[in-house]
């Protein structure tokens, strides 16, 4: 199935039980049970607040962000989720780099965990640039139960694309 993209890379037995939640019908079940409800952060400055204070309380140490918002651009397709940017100017005699971070917009009505995972992801690119296991014990570090998190995320994707976003419909 084309629409299981997003998990290609999980185990067979976690592509089967997917498998079956769908032909049973159960995803969206299974995910309202696990994630009642959305979150409420709706505006870009109350989402730039939000990350800001995450960063502040695990990596203290790194480069400031400039802008985090809601991107309605970002292709969930392509497995991206957020996107972290950095664009470095020379200014005078002095580099000065500007971080953005952006969340696709279809999480703007999805639960908090989910939330936390992308927006914990997208600042560990911060201090780790690759996906590599500094990068996912950082991710651990700031949210233990961020792998489970991150498999919950791309089923939330696939029930979005069979069945439309849950918390648009329970409003």
């Amino acid at each position: 199935m084309k629409i299981l993209q997003a998990i290609n890379h999980y185990p067979v037995a976690i592509k089967t039980q997917v498998e079956q939640l769908i032909e049973s019908e159960q995803l969206s079940d299974y995910l309202l049970n696990k994630y009642p409800q959305a979150h409420s952060i709706m505006s870009e400055k109350a989402l730039y607040d939000y990350v800001l204070d995450i960063k502040k309380r695990f990596i203290k140490q790194s480069a400031p962000i400039s802008k985090v918002s809601y991107d309605a651009k970002i292709q969930l397709l392509k497995h991206a989720l957020g996107t972290h940017t950095y664009v470095s100017r020379v200014q005078g005699n002095k580099l000065k780099a500007k971080q953005e971070i952006r969340i696709a917009t279809l999480f703007k009505q999805a639960p908090q965990a989910m939330l936390d995972m992308i927006v914990v992801h997208e600042l560990a690119h911060l201090k780790e640039k690759q996906h590599n296991k500094a990068f996912y014990q950082l991710c651990c570090y700031m949210l233990p139960d961020y792998h489970q998190l991150e498999l919950d995320t791309r089923l939330f994707l696939i029930n979005s694309a069979l069945n439309g976003n849950l918390y648009e419909k329970t409003k």
